[in-house]
């Protein structure tokens, strides 16, 4: 009889300890579904087709795949209310993950972070200030953007007939002058005696977003004889595509393979995968393997960074200049070819 109620008390026992993982399992389970997501956008908003999209289709692709909840914040004007929509979105309980897409964040979003500890932050382009080192619950992501401009202006470099090319750049920022100076130095290192023509459309945030501004340095850029422009400028970036699709000219732009917007004439992108750093940010947080403090590089060797060679625009780049420039991304990889920042436009 003891034997027996022993047997039954263990049967008990055990599928209790059962119960309870299984109960623990979907508990976990539950939390993943749940997690929500808040995202403050950059100026310019969704519809850039550029870095604000890309950041969006992040959050779809995390959706998509994990089942999260995401809710988004636009900008107003040149971005004044930064603050107060980072602010709102820390303070709501529901909200487990913010993330500020651009580095007009860097500063606002350090200092939220440390008054909010128990959420977790990420900025898209963060910029981290010297001697201040980043909050424990806040990750930076940023980009070779150095790299992969080099790598854009090689191509320039190779495909320019006049010998002249042109660097448009959004806001004039540490940030963009990476894109400028990498530019500048792969172009260089194809033929030293190009020509680069730099301009800038603005000093503020509001810089990208103005097409306008955008297609009027374009214009008068391809009337100087350029042949090539890069452009590094948020939403004002759909300008100079729109300048370069009226004088049938080429344009390599900047985030996402911007082809669409003007087939024949996008000698290539040279993208920064924002919506895959997203999702794999949102995958840190799922699975616990999140850390603050630091910053997240998405660089060439992954493919993070990058640039676009498919076949729509295989015939404008060429066979051989797409082996050149395979090698040129392998030896950046490699540490052979170290770009600097202090390249500047003529």
């Amino acid at each position: 009889m003891k034997y027996l109620l022993s047997v039954v008390l263990c049967c008990f026992f055990f599928l209790l300890g059962c119960s309870g993982k299984n109960e623990k399992k979907e508990g976990e389970q539950s939390v993943r579904r749940n997690l929500n997501v808040g995202l403050v956008f950059d100026v310019g908003g969704r519809g850039d087709k550029s870095f604000n999209d890309s950041a969006y289709h992040g959050l779809e692709l995390a959706q998509k795949k994990h089942g999260i909840q995401y809710t988004y914040v636009e900008p107003q004007g040149e971005g004044a209310d930064r603050e107060s929509a980072l602010r709102q979105m820390a303070a709501d309980p529901d909200v487990d993950l913010v993330i500020g897409v651009g580095l007009l964040f860097s500063d606002d979003i350090t200092r939220i972070a440390l008054e909010f500890p128990d959420k977790k932050f990420a900025c898209v382009d963060y910029i981290a200030q010297p001697n201040t080192p980043v909050p424990s619950n806040l990750q930076g992501i940023v980009f070779d953007e150095k790299g992969g401009s080099y790598v854009a202006g090689a191509l320039a470099g190779m495909v320019t007939r006049t010998r002249r090319v042109g660097f448009i750049g959004g806001m004039e920022s540490s940030v963009i002058k990476k894109f400028e100076a990498g530019f500048i130095e792969g172009v260089h290192s194809v033929n030293p005696d190009i020509k680069v023509i730099s301009g800038y459309i603005g000093m503020t945030g509001s810089a990208f977003a103005n097409p306008i501004k955008g297609k009027e340095l374009a214009l008068g850029q391809y009337g100087r004889g350029v042949d090539i422009i890069y452009e590094a400028a948020g939403a004002s970036g759909l300008g100079v595509i729109e300048a370069a699709r009226e004088r049938k000219t080429l344009v390599i732009c900047t985030d996402r393979d911007q082809e669409s917007d003007a087939p024949g004439f996008v000698l290539s992108s040279m993208i920064k995968a924002i919506d895959k750093a997203v999702l794999k940010t949102v995958e840190d947080v799922l699975d616990g393997s999140f850390k603050g403090g630091r910053l997240a590089r998405f660089g060439l060797a992954d493919r993070y960074t990058d640039y676009v060679y498919n076949e729509k625009n295989a015939s404008l780049i060429g066979t051989k200049n797409h082996e050149r420039l395979e090698a040129i991304r392998l030896k950046i990889v490699a540490g052979e070819i170290v770009v600097n920042e202090t390249a500047v436009g003529q």
